[in-house]
């Protein structure tokens, strides 16, 4: 099953960077065009120059985002502002956050793990992905030869022989503590010891991963561990490049946290919240509900109706500007299966998978390729935005949905399916910059 390997991760030295909270980000792909440009501004070291450096209006072949991204990757690494250990190593890295006035604690293990096709069925995804991301991501790998940040997997540890050792490191104080701009305390303890290394990586020799995040950096690590095969046909097994960097967090951790993504829906010719309305009574049940005009009340007052009714069936709240809502719960549970008789019981019985199909497909005519392009569709994980939206007439409605349990991924990967797109949030989201794989020395 899954191969670790310990590695020299690449480092920021911190006798160069006193406060690790300025050099570092969120993952790229959730940075705005504006905290790109602020994240440049906190530091000249900051990684965002690695990850997701700026486009400018002059950029050619010679001098673009990713060849600014090695130049500085080597200058960096020259100075010293970038170190890699001098032993191979594991990292037990944790996050410890507040959510809803409770204090979490979220750990796993930071390393390289053996990159394998999802056919073999020891890496697994779970959703969908778009190639342009890929595309992007993969011109990064071909400039610097590194991963900056973490693909976030899941596996099941039912002994907890993993969580045993995860706990004994992290007894002691932690090799490297500092709180983010985000408030969240991120915990790090270096390990180097040869018998601790050997007892994770046997621990993991019976596990298989479960994507969480980060699904076009797996894909793009694969295709790029092809180009360098082909072009190094002598290639060892143990060559960097067959490897990709991950953080791999156990599926029953009590502080991995999945959060809702809602649906924004917009120019809908003809919309007619009647008509919709009376279309959804042959699959749902649908009940009006008045609340208060305050986008606030609203807001909790359908976060806390739909927690309600998490574990109870499939319920979305429907919303389309006013002070109401429409609770919107399912009837007819063999719908879904009706229309994608090839699917599993397991992706049939997804949240996403009744409000896409019975709803954004069926009565909208959102269908695959609309939502591949956002057409008429938008996301947020804020229940104020879903709301404020429709109100100032940006939206025409948008649906609200509970979030997808950490063993529905399972058994939709186990299946060898993939969810729709923003079918998870997990939360909190890995820095980047802690710890990064450079595989290849520079010229």
């Amino acid at each position: 099953m899954a191969t670790l390997k310990p590695y020299k991760g690449l480092r920021y030295n911190s006798e160069k960077i006193s406060e690790l909270n300025t050099v570092m980000t969120p993952p790229y792909d959730i940075i705005s065009e504006k905290e790109q440009k602020d994240f440049y501004e906190k530091s000249p070291y900051n990684v965002i120059r690695l990850e997701y450096g700026v486009i400018n209006d002059d950029d050619n072949d010679q001098n673009n985002r990713y060849t600014r991204a090695a130049a500085d990757l080597k200058a960096w690494m020259d100075e010293g502002i970038l170190k890699k250990e001098d032993k191979d190593s594991l990292y037990v890295y944790e996050q410890v956050f507040t959510h809803n006035d409770v204090t979490y604690s979220c750990k796993g293990i930071i390393t390289l793990v053996q990159l394998e096709e999802f056919s073999k069925g020891i890496v697994l995804p779970h959703e969908e992905t778009l190639s342009k991301a890929k595309t992007d991501r993969f011109n990064l790998m071909s400039t610097t030869y590194s991963n900056f940040s973490q693909i976030y997997c899941l596996y099941l540890d039912e002994k907890k022989t993993v969580k045993h050792i995860i706990d004994n490191v992290s007894a002691k104080n932690p090799d490297i503590s500092f709180r983010a701009d985000d408030g969240i305390l991120q915990n790090l303890w270096i390990i180097q010891d040869a018998e601790t290394i050997n007892a994770i990586v046997k621990g993991f020799a019976d596990k298989q991963l479960f994507i969480a995040d980060g699904h076009h950096r797996y894909e793009t690590a694969l295709n790029f561990r092809n180009k360098m095969r082909e072009e190094n046909p002598s290639y060892s097994p143990d060559d960097l490049f067959n490897y990709v960097m991950m953080m791999v967090v156990d599926m029953d951790d009590e502080g991995l946290l999945v959060f809702p993504t809602h649906r924004m829906v917009k120019d809908i010719e003809n919309f007619s919240e009647t008509d919709i309305v009376s279309k959804l009574k042959e699959n749902f049940e649908v009940q009006k509900i008045i609340v208060s005009n305050r986008t606030d009340v609203v807001a909790k007052t359908i976060e806390y109706e739909l927690t309600k009714c998490a574990n109870k069936g499939k319920v979305f709240a429907f919303y389309c500007g006013g002070d109401y809502y429409y609770k919107v719960s399912l009837k007819n549970f063999n719908a879904v299966k009706e229309l994608m008789p090839n699917k599993s019981d397991a992706y049939c019985g997804l949240d996403v998978s009744v409000l896409h199909s019975l709803i954004l497909d069926k009565i909208f005519g959102i269908d695959t390729e609309n939502l591949a392009n956002q057409k008429n569709l938008t996301y947020t994980r804020s229940f104020d935005e879903a709301i404020t939206s429709v109100k100032d007439g940006s939206f025409q409605c948008s649906f609200m949905l509970n979030a997808t349990k950490i063993r529905e991924i399972k058994d939709v990967s186990l299946a060898n399916e993939k969810m729709p797109q923003k079918s998870t949030y997990f939360y909190p989201k890995l820095i980047t910059g802690l710890v990064m794989n450079n595989f290849k020395d520079l010229d």
